[in-house]
């Protein structure tokens, strides 16, 4: 088990960025970014199964694919970038301007920001936290938000991120982390052929602007039907008007859940690399999403990429949240203490350990 920091560049106003590496016994590592919070490598049975940059640049300069970011204050969608809260009107930033929304926390989401962090680690499972204040006012959110990201390298090659957060005003919160996954390798093939099984027996349709429609869609009979493996490639290509409008998949699948506990939301596995990924997460959405957006860009040891070639696993509440009153609640109120877990288990099918 080893924790080590070491230099990965300066911002353009000179600000260093640090890499946090996590190590433990089994050889697995992790390394995050104090830009963003942000997941910049994970290896595991010799392969680095995030896409993702060998320089700070590439993540300032990432074009708004959000590689790896903690993503916050609102994660996914909010459209017209306005909701009401406490009878008031909250307008907060459309960045996302073709389809005149809010995402993933606007022009100066999480993603874009410097955190403090601090190792916290035992003998076997080393740990770093990040947090940060978002101010009260920042992308026109209200309340000092204190914000706490810690991600953990267990003995059992599970990692996991524990999100914590304190209001002193009424605001409304949505934290995922926005990795590309491939199995295979970032330097791999494409993961059209990466099983993938998901439990839901929901998604939330959208419409072209990719706002859900407010309704709950059953999956059965259709491409986004995951509940028996099958390859992603089977829902990517499928006939189906939701697919046509996200050019893949990009939706918010209804995880089947009892209360707040940790169950099982979602499983890849690559046949190439026999590297299998579960994700566990308390909270009662998934949006996974293809890559479909991924355009011609140059990553890690310069590889090419393009559209899916890595696939995200965003644990959430429901995108739109904070304007459709059948999802459940965002409000984190005055005073409150907002948790949620997600952890990604990582194993070879052939070597459990």
């Amino acid at each position: 088990m080893s924790v080590s920091v070491t230099s990965f560049g300066t911002l353009d106003d000179q600000t260093p960025v640090s890499r946090v590496t996590l190590c433990n016994a089994n050889g697995t590592s992790v390394s995050i970014l104090d830009y963003g919070a942000t997941l910049q490598s994970i290896v595991f049975a010799g392969k680095d199964i995030l896409l993702g940059y060998d320089t700070i640049d590439g993540y300032v300069n990432a074009n708004g694919s959000y590689m790896g970011a903690t993503i916050g204050r609102f994660g996914n969608r909010i459209a017209n970038g306005c909701f009401l809260l406490d009878g008031q009107k909250i307008q907060v930033s459309c960045n996302e301007s073709a389809r005149h929304c809010h995402l993933h926390g606007g022009d100066s989401g999480f993603d874009k920001k410097m955190w403090r962090y601090q190792i916290m680690c035992d003998e076997e499972e080393p740990a770093v936290s990040f947090s940060r204040t978002s101010p009260d006012g920042e992308e026109n959110y209200p309340g000092n938000l204190q914000v706490t990201v810690t991600f953990t390298l267990h003995a059992d090659d599970s990692l996991c991120l524990d999100y914590n957060a304190t209001t002193d005003k009424n605001t409304v919160i949505n934290l995922t982390n926005h990795s590309y996954f491939n199995l295979n390798g970032y330097d791999g093939e494409d993961i059209l052929d990466t099983l993938l099984y998901v439990n839901a027996d929901e998604i939330t349709p959208v419409d072209e602007g990719l706002i859900p429609t407010g309704e709950f869609m059953p999956v059965e009979g259709t491409p986004f039907d995951y509940r028996s493996e099958k390859p992603i490639r089977d829902g990517v290509y499928g006939q189906h008007e939701q697919v046509k409008i996200a050019g893949g998949i990009d939706h918010n699948f209804v995880l089947s859940r009892q209360g707040r506990e940790m169950r099982l939301a979602a499983r890849a596995y690559s046949p190439n690399t026999d590297i299998q990924m579960e994700c566990y997460t308390d909270l009662p959405g998934l949006q996974i999403y293809t890559g479909n957006f991924i355009d011609e860009q140059d990553g890690k040891s310069g590889i090419h990429w393009d559209r899916y070639d890595g696939f995200c696993l965003e644990t959430q509440f429901f995108p739109d949240s904070v304007n459709q009153p059948a999802f459940p609640s965002v409000l984190l109120a005055a005073g409150d203490t907002f948790h949620s877990r997600t952890c990604f288990c990582l194993s070879q099918k052939d070597h459990v350990r």
